[in-house]
């Protein structure tokens, strides 16, 4: 007996098990390639996420200071008074000037008209990158003499104009100096929405659209010569800049804002590959369960020649960590190849040229994690084989194995459970988002796992004896040795409950959308109507035969303090080293920007009181409470009872928030986050709002026409294009859960695969002892659909039970809607992966149906 064999007295060293373990695999390599397939799709995800993430991230922070185009940019809602305008003029070595606001412009070729960003320009802004234009020289002529304007590209396909051309922007008409291709930190959603035509900075008073109640936005642009300093001149001027309703934009914090904006869909993504991989795990471990079951007898033999149960543990570990790690390197080739992909998809959501390149952590990640994934979603199955005893080869059928218990095997469990909860954080913004996904998790699996064995017990107990023969035994099939029913009732129920949940997210998503299209919704809406254009406007719209479906006012504030604390003070607390001290303290982000707002009398159709108590009128006690939209309340840390100091444009007017309201976002009418009583607001500064609905696109062409020659500060928004926008928005979100979905489908038929044909050898066995008894084809054929057809009937609904419930808590707390599935969608996924579920369990039987049963059994033994 060789040193390196087994025996009494001997040393084994690690070659001779991995020989071992090489040897053992060389017959199973279609079984061990089938449960591996699930890891490698699910690296595969990963990679794939994890490398688009990293290369965006890199392209923001190398585009940074593109995406601003200066060092740093100040702005505001209002022009700056003498004092802060010196101020200004005094900052930066190099300066530029914006106004910008929505406007309509007339094509006077076609006599067109159409809602866009006008970018009133003085410098030469951007100081970093470059206005991409057709011809190039155009981004810097039009600024040079003459009322020439740089007009989006999407407008001049739209309007069939050309250089050359002639646009009007209120009461001026400029040429059309080029075609604009791309502005700094433009994306092509937006372009589409609102198309950007630039015009110098000195015609803008000429063209009648900067009168006192026009939404102006006022950016002063700046370059350094010494970049470096610009947060600490920033920190210097922020008290003053505060003061005065201006924020600032550094490249650190638009790096900061822009990360930030694509951090909620990288945890989508990376979430939904992660599931993909849980998916694939349950295969390795129901795999890997039936498979040491298999290998009961081999190993039973091997310690009757004296291997010790640490050695027989040893190589089928090593087999594990072989083939995880192959899966793992096959995983993160294909994720590479697949990040190309996804830039080419959310291209237009991205403000940066995104680079597809190799990201060397992210591969090296999912090689790590695919090793220890497969190792340890094995280790219960694998634990098992030290207590294969010697006795086993000689009474297989009754000594048992798994009545003693293992505190390593809970161990193992509870490590897993912590592993899980681990890698979700990284994906979630919260430990309580962490702790309810790992708990949904559990729950699901302590549900399907409860189901599989009360749908055992019951068939064993309650199947009538009068049952035909083919149904008894296909039932029969549920609870006998080696059977199926556990693990994939577990694995078809999760990866049917996964699949089914994304596909009714994306429908909650674009019912939204149809809700706010029906025919009883508003399509147009005009805004920027001043007080004395009130009445008549709503002729104009009577005139057409058109309705008057909505009008408010809306008012311009800032949120001056917060319980009496700033934005500068509670930025000084942020820096404190008590955490505990801020935990209920309000957010900086309410103090940033402006907010729009509106005073009425009584709530709207799509708003409803959640908390507090909602008064349309001051009270006698002069106090003026006000309601925030509850999300929005909840956002910046603010509650009932909280005092708020609003500043008016120029005056503050202290309040107390008086109620929360839940508002209903999808119905296509003015919604607000704070709305006042009436009383208080009349003599502010404000707009106003009317909506309407057009019926056809002739009608729409003809009122907004005459809306621009009547009313040229008035802006049209045609939400029927803006519509048209969100669908093609949202089929692009959808193609991307369809394609992270695609991994789950695939990783569950694959679990499926798996399963069913890696436990092929017992059913041969079965089936071949009918056939020798003299069951025809047919016969078997029928038991095994049973079987198979009742498994599928009971996982899929068990799945789809669960999709419903996670998709109803979706709904109701995330996009505060509500859930109302359509039924042949459900039905369909209910008899699709039924069907798969059948089709693959008769499939796996095709040998025993093709081949005589002496020949089946040769080559089984």
């Amino acid at each position: 007996m060789s040193e390196h064999q087994p025996g009494p007295g001997r040393t084994v060293d690690i070659r001779w098990l991995f020989k071992m373990a090489w040897r053992d695999s060389r017959h199973n390599k279609s079984r061990l390639f089938l449960f591996t397939s699930s890891i490698v799709l699910g690296i595969a995800a990963l990679v794939a996420v994890y490398s688009f993430r990293d290369n965006l991230q890199h392209d923001i922070d190398e585009q940074a200071k593109t995406l601003t185009g200066a060092d740093l940019v100040i702005e505001g809602r209002r022009a700056p008074d003498k004092k802060t305008a010196a101020l200004l003029q005094g900052l930066g070595n190099e300066r530029a000037a914006e106004r910008s606001f929505p406007s309509m412009v007339y094509f006077v070729k076609n006599q067109g008209s159409r809602l866009v960003q006008i970018k009133a320009l003085e410098g030469n802004y951007p100081f970093y990158g470059e206005i991409e234009s057709s011809p190039v020289s155009a981004a810097k002529t039009f600024r040079q003499g003459g009322r020439k304007a740089l007009v989006d590209k999407t407008l001049l396909l739209q309007f069939n104009a050309r250089t050359g051309d002639s646009i009007k922007v209120g009461e001026l008409s400029f040429r059309i100096e080029g075609i604009l291709n791309k502005a700094p930190g433009q994306t092509g959603i937006s372009s589409t929405v609102a198309p950007i035509v630039y015009i110098p900075l000195k015609y803008l008073q000429q063209t009648g659209l900067t009168e006192t109640g026009s939404r102006i936005q006022f950016k002063y642009y700046y370059r350094y010569n010494n970049p470096d300093a610009v947060e600490k001149i920033v920190k210097q001027l922020q008290p003053i800049l505060e003061k005065e309703g201006l924020d600032t934009e550094t490249v650190a914090s638009k790096k900061e804002d822009t990360g930030r904006s694509f951090k909620d869909l990288n945890r989508f993504l990376a979430l939904s590959g992660f599931v993909a991989l849980l998916l694939g795990c349950i295969g390795v471990g129901s795999a890997v369960h039936v498979y040491i079951k298999e290998k009961m007898a081999a190993v039973a033999t091997l310690r009757c020649l004296g291997l010790k149960p640490a050695e027989a543990f040893l190589i089928y570990l090593i087999q594990i960590k072989v083939i995880g790690l192959i899966a793992a390197l096959a995983g993160a080739l294909l994720g590479t190849l697949i990040q190309f992909l996804l830039p080419a998809v959310l291209k237009d959501f991205i403000p940066v040229e995104m680079t597809a390149q190799l990201s060397f952590p992210a591969i090296g990640q999912g090689i790590l994690l695919g090793v220890i994934i497969s190792v340890l979603f094995a280790l219960p199955s694998l634990l098992a084989v030290r207590h294969i005893s010697p006795l086993n080869a000689l009474r297989l059928s009754f000594e048992k194995n798994g009545n003693r218990r293992d505190l390593l095997n809970w161990a193992v469990y509870l490590f897993i459970l912590l592993f899980v909860m681990a890698f979700t954080r990284l994906q979630m913004s919260s430990w309580i988002q962490t702790i309810a996904f790992t708990a949904g998790i559990l729950i699901a699996f302590v549900l399907l796992f409860a189901l599989s064995k009360l749908l055992m017990w019951l068939v064993r107990k309650l199947l009538p004896p009068q049952t035909g023969y083919l149904w008894r035994q296909g039932f029969a099939n549920l609870y006998r040795p080696n059977n199926q029913t556990l693990m994939l009732t577990i694995s078809i129920g999760l990866s049917a409950a996964f699949i089914c949940t994304l596909f009714f997210v994306q429908g909650i998503l674009m019912n939204r959308v149809r809700l706010s299209s029906g025919e009883n919704q508003a399509n147009m809406v005009l805004f920027d109507i001043q007080n004395d254009q009130q009445k008549a406007l709503v002729q104009l719209v009577k005139s057409h035969q058109l309705p008057v479906m909505n009008q408010v006012p809306i008012v311009t504030v800032r949120i001056a303090e917060i319980n009496g604390k700033t934005a500068s003070v509670l930025a000084a607390a942020d820096s404190t080293d008590n955490p505990d001290s801020k935990k209920q303290e309000p957010s900086q982000r309410a103090f940033k920007g402006e907010l729009r707002v509106t005073f009425q009398h009584t709530l709207t159709a799509a708003e409803k009181i959640a908390a507090g108590k909602w008064s349309g009128t001051v009270q006698k006690d002069n106090i003026v409470y006000v309601s925030l939209e509850e999300n929005y309340a909840r956002r910046i840390h603010v509650g009932i009872g909280d005092k708020i100091l609003f500043n008016v444009q120029g005056m503050l007017i202290p309040t107390v928030v008086g109620s929360l309201r839940e508002v209903n976002w999808s119905r296509m009418q003015t919604n607000f986050r704070v709305v006042f009583p009436k009383g208080v607001l009349e003599d502010a500064p404000q707009f106003h709002v009317l909506m309407t609905r057009v019926p056809s696109g002739k009608t729409s062409a003809a009122f907004q026409n005459e809306v621009l020659r009547q009313f040229p500060n008035v802006s049209v928004i045609d939400l029927g294009l803006v519509l048209q926008v969100l669908d093609e928005l949202l089929g692009k979100i959808g193609f991307v859960i369809r394609f992270m979905a695609l991994f789950s489908m695939a990783t569950g038929w694959i679990v499926l695969l798996s399963a069913v044909l890696t436990s092929k050898g017992q059913r041969l066995r079965e089936s071949v002892l009918l056939r020798t008894l003299g069951a025809s084809r047919k016969q078997i054929l029928s038991i095994t659909a049973i079987e198979y057809l009742f498994l599928g009937i009971v996982a899929t609904g068990a799945g789809m039970i669960l999709a419903l419930a996670g998709s109803w808590a979706l709904a109701k707390f995330s996009f505060a809607t509500s859930f109302t599935p359509s039924l042949w969608p459900v039905a369909a996924f209910f008899t699709g992966i039924t069907l798969m579920v059948v089709i693959t369990g008769v499939w796996s039987s095709r040998k025993v149906l093709n081949q005589s049963p002496l020949e089946v059994l040769r080559k089984e033994n």
